[in-house]
């Protein structure tokens, strides 16, 4: 009994003293009761938070899809085109100008001998084809005078000599004359038709035409002259399939070649000399495009006209739509050997061949041409070969900061898809086939720089297109 009351006091004094500790120790002992206690509520609220923070992330993310209605794409021009993988030309840019082809374009027409000018029959801006009248040149002459007097006597020399040859060819037959007496009259004869010939050339390189120096020869001898306009030189008829004028009134080839009288130099009235300028008539049909290069982009030139290949020729105020399709490939045919000390830069010349309307007005017909002398070009000449790439237009390209964007379609979506510029030029856009573009993507070829800001109007108006709300409230990312 006594030891039971000893166990009894023993465990109230332990208990006691647990009491006693636990209270002056409750400070650091409860805190991790609560803590254990509510272990399951944290963890609950820690979904919550990261459920919170991708909704924050999905809505406040850079956007990345846009979408639009078909209205909005034709107002906005969007065209969309599959994308290839090619070969593409890097090029350099040079300026130019058309001008005059020297020997081809410009013919002077001169006084074939020394008169007076009495009538002008074409003026400037007027269009003349080749054996067309031009002027009427009253002679004045000395030598022109003389030369039809020598024209006309040798003929009548001959007429005499052929007259006496057929009275004596009888008697020298029958012997009663000498066989040398003829023998003479043939000689006579033969130099007189010698003369005779030399009159003739002489005065067709006057002007004068087959029929008046027959009638010179007759005795009807000329006071005025007329000057034609000059006939195609042999170049000009090798080109006349590929010239686009076409005159209704003959079928002629060389009708074919048209002038315009460009200027007026000799006046109604006014003596002239023998090889004097009367005026200056224009061919535009054969051009010469003048680039100005300066020297580091000499061996862009010497290798693209020694290998042929084709620069791109870009027309300044040109409306192509009024004008046939231009199917002609620019080479670059020469290039000069001297430097301008004032521009520090070199000419070189690529052929071209020039297209013309025609329109009738008073019985006149004239030319309007398509490229004329002083129309100033942009010449693309290939430097260097890009291959396995992709070209797009400049439009389809849109610069945000150091990133560059294209827009995918995708029905009525655009996906915003970033790319690497490996070349660009005011024309086109060469990207570097890394495969954020791949064969059978449509992509938009234009308004990329509007697609982009109606993306981030889009997406400031609380509602992105590459973002869905489920019934349960929460947000995702379009599939």
């Amino acid at each position: 009994m006594k030891i039971s009351l000893a166990r009894a006091g023993s465990l109230i004094l332990f208990v006691g003293v647990a009491i006693a500790v636990a209270y002056f120790t409750a400070d650091q002992w409860k805190p991790l009761l609560n803590e254990a206690a509510t272990a399951p509520d944290a963890a609950h609220l820690h979904d919550e938070h990261d459920e919170h923070a991708e909704h924050e992330s999905l809505l406040t993310d850079e956007p990345k899809m846009l979408k639009l209605s078909p209205a909005a794409r034709k107002n906005l021009g969007v065209v969309s085109r599959g994308v290839s993988v090619k070969t593409y030309w890097r090029k350099v840019q040079i300026p130019g100008t058309i001008v005059d082809r020297p020997g081809r374009s410009d013919r002077g027409v001169t006084s074939p001998a020394v008169g007076v000018v009495s009538a002008v029959h074409a003026f400037p801006g007027e269009t003349v084809r080749p054996g067309d009248r031009l002027f009427t040149i009253q002679l004045f002459s000395e030598y022109l005078q003389r030369t039809q007097k020598d024209l006309f006597s040798a003929a009548k020399e001959v007429q005499l000599i052929e007259g006496q040859l057929e009275r004596l060819q009888p008697l020298a037959d029958s012997g009663g004359i000498a066989g040398t007496k003829l023998i003479d009259l043939q000689n006579q004869l033969r130099r007189q038709e010698a003369l005779i010939q030399s009159h003739r050339q002489d005065l067709l390189t006057r002007g004068l035409s087959p029929e008046q120096i027959s009638a010179i020869a007759a005795g009807q001898f000329v006071s005025s002259i007329d000057v034609y306009a000059p006939p195609p030189l042999p170049a000009d008829k090798d080109d006349i399939s590929v010239r686009q004028i076409v005159w209704q009134s003959t079928a002629e080839s060389e009708r074919l070649i048209a002038y315009e009288v460009q200027d007026l130099v000799a006046e109604l009235g006014q003596q002239v000399q023998a090889g004097q300028l009367l005026s200056t008539l224009s061919d535009h049909s054969s051009l010469y495009i003048e680039g100005h290069a300066f020297k580091r982009e000499a061996p862009y030139l010497e290798a693209a006209a020694q290998n042929g290949w084709d620069v791109v020729v870009e027309f300044a105020e040109d409306s192509a739509d009024h004008w046939p399709a231009l199917e002609q490939a620019f080479e670059v045919q020469y290039i000069s050997n001297s430097i301008d000390p004032a521009s520090r830069t070199f000419d070189f010349f690529i052929p071209l061949t020039n297209q013309a309307h025609t329109y009738q007005k008073d019985g006149e017909t004239f030319v309007v041409w398509r490229f004329r002398p002083g129309q100033r070009v942009r010449l693309h000449v290939p430097v260097e070969q890009l291959s396995e790439v992709i070209v797009l237009p400049s439009e389809a390209v849109v610069r945000d900061g150091p990133e560059a964007y294209v827009f995918v379609q995708n029905g009525s979506l655009f996906k915003r898809v970033a790319v690497h510029i490996q070349h660009e030029d005011r024309l086109n856009v060469v990207l570097e086939n890394d495969g954020s573009l791949g064969p059978g993507m449509f992509v938009a070829q234009s308004s990329a720089a509007s697609l982009n800001r109606v993306l981030k109007a889009q997406a400031a108006s609380g509602m992105r297109a590459d973002v869905h709300v489920h019934a349960d409230g929460t947000v995702h990312a379009a599939h």
